[in-house]
């Protein structure tokens, strides 16, 4: 994994760290390289801006972008780059069963895109930023590779031992 951040992780508060840690293990695991931090959209609206603003000259090819209630965070990061960006909704305290958090991220008026995963799916989140990536690593390719071949093992032995 080299040190220059490709992928971005961003939260609208810290207690979003433990749906958002799952994308940060995915790509740690598949070698990619990433940043992680906080950034509320409601909070913090200068950072957020500062952060969506400078992303692609800091190096970043995607962003993700998990929040929670009103969950702003994925489509005003989406407004400011012309980078990637793929909302995480995540099912917060405050939240509607998470469908005010789904439907906040997913949907977006056209031209302002967000790619969006299921509820708390940061690894999918993180496995689609890899992917995202390796259209231009064939390190990472091979890793994805790898990591959904183990997928496919992981099914294979469940189903030799049901049937057993």
């Amino acid at each position: 994994m080299s040190n220059q951040p490709k992928i971005g992780i961003i939260m609208g508060s810290k207690s979003d760290l433990n749906v958002m840690q799952d994308a940060a293990d995915v790509l740690k695991e598949l070698g990619v390289s990433y940043e992680i931090t906080v950034v509320s959209a409601h909070r913090t609206p200068e950072r957020m801006f500062s952060y969506a603003k400078s992303a692609a000259d800091r190096g970043l090819k995607v962003i993700i972008a998990g929040a929670g209630g009103a969950a702003h965070l994925p489509g005003m990061v989406a407004s400011l780059t012309h980078l990637p960006v793929i909302g995480v909704p995540v099912k917060s305290s405050n939240s509607i069963d998470g469908w005010d958090s789904i439907l906040s991220i997913l949907q977006m008026p056209n031209g302002i895109p967000v790619a969006t995963v299921a509820l708390n799916a940061a690894k999918n989140a993180g496995i689609l930023a890899a992917q995202i990536v390796s259209t231009a690593d064939e390190h990472i390719v091979k890793n994805l590779i790898d990591y959904k071949e183990s997928l496919k093992k992981k099914v294979e032995e469940s189903a030799r031992e049901m049937e057993g």
